[in-house]
């Protein structure tokens, strides 16, 4: 499940990416029209270059992460789920850092539903992590 969550990110930002040219800026122009700001009909180079930017940086991301967790997923199997435990841990810190820098930059800029999407991914990393004992000190 971790694994899954992990592509869905690089996924988005495959999509994200796609948006740098018209041709295939189609799925994001409808996530931008669903947070009720519609993407500009012809925007601009820079407004292109952000876009794919972010895209390129959450495919990283998405695929960094599935990287990890694979390893630690690896690592618990093999030295114990106590020995990886510090691991996920810190894959929770960093999402919980990612969560409230963008969602604060969302809310404030006026994007407030990415907020509530990125608590979704939030919520999608940590139900398996505590239902597995991976997180919370119980044994797996």
């Amino acid at each position: 499940w971790l694994g899954v969550w992990a592509i869905a990110i690089g996924v988005f930002g495959l999509l994200l990416a796609a948006a740098a040219f018209a041709p295939t800026d189609g799925p994001i122009r409808a996530l931008f029209l669903l947070f009720g700001t519609p993407m500009p009909a012809a925007p601009d180079a820079l407004h292109r270059f952000a876009i794919g930017l972010m895209g390129a940086v959450t495919m990283g991301w998405g695929m960094t992460l599935y990287v990890a967790i694979s390893a630690i997923w690896n690592l618990g199997e093999q030295a114990g789920h106590e020995q990886a435990r510090p691991y996920w841990r810190g894959i929770v810190a960093i999402t919980l850092l990612w969560h409230v820098v963008d969602s604060y930059i969302s809310i404030a800029t006026g994007f407030w539903p990415n907020a509530v999407s990125n608590t979704v991914f939030v919520v999608l990393l940590l139900i398996p992590l505590f239902k597995g004992g991976l997180i919370s000190g119980r044994s797996v």
